[in-house]
């Protein structure tokens, strides 16, 4: 393999509806024995492939990954990119041998560490002290080499009155401060990073993406999933965008992205009610999405300094009351930097009794601070901590450079917002 450190190889991996394992000898011996007589699997939460309704086109069997070959070189860091679904996760999880291939060869020269979830490799009976040393074992490394990096990685993680605790009683930030600070430090020679960062406040990852680009300087390789192209872009010098479980573009970082932002261009004006790369229960769905001036007009594009409306439709399959929904929308600029986000929960404005024939959420915006230029937007919805629907990359919605101090002077201007602000000398 030479300089080569990960050798992929016609990689395929499918998951079969319906098939699954259940986590106990017995419950498996029973699916088994179903199967075997034709019978509906007992244990099975997806439909059994035989009740399938094949005759509409519904197959059974889904590719994750479909034929999926690269290469990575020592000391390259590669940004894996694409919407959701589109089989990121699944590969890394196969190159950090949580999953198995269908089919296909990969070959991995070297010691690696992930990050893919929350927690993933800790023990939630154990403390944090002792996970650290737990996944330095599993690394292979010696006492002494986790001693030696020991106190680097508390400090790191920021975490040093709750070392030993149970890391069971850990909020998902201090889940994710610990596990990454872990395996940045226990020395591996291929680091592989999922969008799991995204859980942690902003200055902690900062500090992240700081230490994967020291780490990608001292020779060693990093894989980096993320919807955030300023980061991929400024960590990484080569990028892989998958769609569908396939590899459609390779290359240089800025060439990929620039494919992936014409690609979500293209999904967002795709109707939101058919959109399928979305997560949730489905007890709302989104299903438009609308621009309306002040006057209550629907318009393609609002003025900074405008006074404006976000309308939102949705459906709600079950007819039911929805109680504490809270409805966010996650605003980006056009390299996927989340800048701000509208949130009922975060202005106070929760809804507790929604009506079942309710079917529309209104959000109006003040003298709307943004400065020209095409915006990005997420929807997301839950109630009482349940996520009911979510789509990212929803769409976009453009911004014209308007007057927005009222001076007759247009404020076109540098970065994202416009601050309302009053100069005085005395």
């Amino acid at each position: 393999m030479s300089d080569v450190v990960i050798r992929v190889e016609d990689l395929n991996k499918e998951y079969r509806l319906g098939t699954i394992s259940h986590g106990t000898l017995r419950q498996d011996l029973q699916s088994w024995w179903a199967r075997m007589r034709g019978k509906e699997d007992p244990n099975s939460i997806v439909s059994h492939p035989s009740s399938l309704n094949l005759q509409n086109g519904l197959n059974p069997h889904f590719l994750a990954l479909d034929n999926v070959s690269f290469d990575v070189q020592q000391g390259e860091a590669v940004g894996i990119i694409g919407r959701n679904g589109a089989g990121k996760s699944t590969l890394l999880k196969i190159l950090s041998r949580v999953t198995a291939p269908t089919s296909g060869v990969v070959k991995i020269k070297g010691r690696v560490a992930s990050l893919l979830e929350v927690g993933t490799g800790f023990h939630p009976e154990l403390t944090g002290r002792e996970n650290i040393f737990l996944n330095g074992t599993i690394l292979g490394m010696k006492r002494a080499e986790i001693l030696r990096k020991f106190d680097e990685i508390v400090a790191f993680a920021e975490i040093d009155q709750f070392i030993d605790t149970p890391v069971k009683r850990y909020s998902s930030g201090m889940y994710v401060r610990l596990a990454f600070a872990v395996a940045a430090h226990l020395e591996p020679e291929i680091l592989i990073v999922d969008e799991v960062l995204a859980v942690g406040d902003a200055s902690f990852q900062k500090k992240c993406l700081g230490k994967m680009g020291e780490v990608g300087k001292e020779g060693r390789t990093v894989l980096f999933v993320s919807h955030n192209m300023a980061a991929v872009q400024n960590l990484c010098n080569n990028a892989l965008l998958l769609n569908t479980g396939r590899i459609i573009n390779k290359g240089q970082t800025q060439d990929v992205i620039a494919e992936y932002l014409k690609q979500s261009f293209k999904d967002a004006h795709i109707s939101l009610a058919d959109r399928k790369d979305r997560q949730g229960n489905g007890d709302i769905r989104f299903s438009s999405f609308a621009l309306q001036n002040e006057q209550g007009e629907n318009v393609t594009a609002f003025n900074s300094g405008e006074n404006v409306r976000f309308i939102i439709g949705f459906d709600n399959p079950k007819k039911k009351e929805l109680r504490n929904l809270v409805v966010n929308i996650g605003i980006d600029n056009q390299m996927g930097e989340r800048i701000t986000v509208i949130s009922n929960e975060v202005s106070g404005e929760l809804f507790d009794k929604v009506p079942a024939e309710a079917g529309k959420i209104e959000i109006k915006v003040s003298k709307l601070p943004l400065t020209g230029g095409r915006y990005g937007f997420t929807l997301f919805s839950s109630a009482n901590g349940d996520i009911l629907d979510w789509i990212q990359n929803a769409g976009y919605f453009n911004v014209e450079s308007g007057d927005f101090y009222g001076s007759g002077k247009i404020s076109a201007g540098q970065g994202n917002f416009l601050l309302d602000y009053v100069y005085d000398y005395k």
